[in-house]
């Protein structure tokens, strides 16, 4: 079953900060690393966000299994650009027919990778140390988001874990009326998607009820609403975001010191 709970130790530093300020470093670091397409800068905010993650209280094996996922992402890229890149300068490294891999084609899909794990582990950390609860009242109390918006979120992020129990649901119930599609890749590729479809189509149906139910219980009524337990932004939390921000500034002034840098636009 797939878990959405915190995984962290309370009492870690980082971890107790206020959930809006977790989520703001994480995007200020992110953004600032997409302005770059070299490997260097996201290979140091790889570097610091691992060195960091022991003041978050995750340990490296669950961090490394909330990111596998990002794996399939990593192969996608490089396959991606080994077969359609328009660019293949330097060295010749394979050449097979219409596949020809070079160093910059290497190198490109290196950097997006690298790129793409810095953007991707700071929002894995936070979701990682943050109770989903407490995150929806930071947004309210703190961020000034809609009680709509955010009350919604929080319900749908709480439903999560029965996607995951639905599809191997499904998955059972066609195996045992005999679908199954044995070693043939087609075959799989086809029951996968019919799966994902019928999965969907449940989860709409789904969140058509919650939405109606929640609408119900007068969560749209407009009215202010109470607060019952406090999330309070510190100067902390403040410094949390500002370090964030210098660290991912730290990590492109070294690739511009470096000459590596490869702005994304221009």
């Amino acid at each position: 079953m797939l878990q959405v709970e915190p995984v962290a130790v309370p009492g870690a530093p980082l971890a107790r900060r206020n959930p809006v300020a977790k989520l703001a470093a994480a995007l200020v670091f992110s953004v600032l690393l997409i302005a770059t397409l070299d490997p260097v800068a996201p290979a140091i905010a790889i570097a610091v966000e691992l060195a960091l993650l022991p003041l978050f209280g995750v340990r490296y094996r669950v961090l490394a299994r909330r990111a596998a996922p990002l794996l399939v992402g990593a192969v996608g890229i490089l396959v991606t650009l080994v077969l359609f890149a328009a660019d293949r300068s330097g060295t010749t490294l394979v050449a097979a027919g219409p596949v020809l891999v070079t160093s910059g084609v290497l190198v490109t899909a290196l950097g997006l990778v690298l790129r793409m794990f810095a953007v991707a582990l700071p929002g894995v950390i936070v979701f990682a140390t943050t109770d989903p609860t407490d995150l929806a009242d930071a947004l309210i109390q703190n961020a000034r988001a809609p009680a709509r918006f955010a009350i919604g979120a929080l319900a749908a992020f709480r439903l999560v874990p029965l996607l995951a129990e639905e599809w191997q649901m499904i998955s059972m119930a066609r195996r045992a009326r005999g679908v199954d599609a044995g070693r043939n890749p087609v075959a799989r590729l086809r029951l996968f998607a019919s799966t994902a479809f019928a999965l969907l189509v449940g989860a709409i149906r789904r969140g058509t009820r919650l939405a109606v139910a929640m609408d119900a219980r007068g969560f749209d009524a407009g009215t202010p609403r109470t607060v019952a337990r406090r999330q309070r932004f510190t100067v902390a939390d403040g410094l949390l975001v500002a370090g964030a921000a210098a660290l991912a500034g730290a990590a492109l002034a070294v690739s511009v010191a470096l000459g590596t840098f490869r702005p994304l636009i221009g």
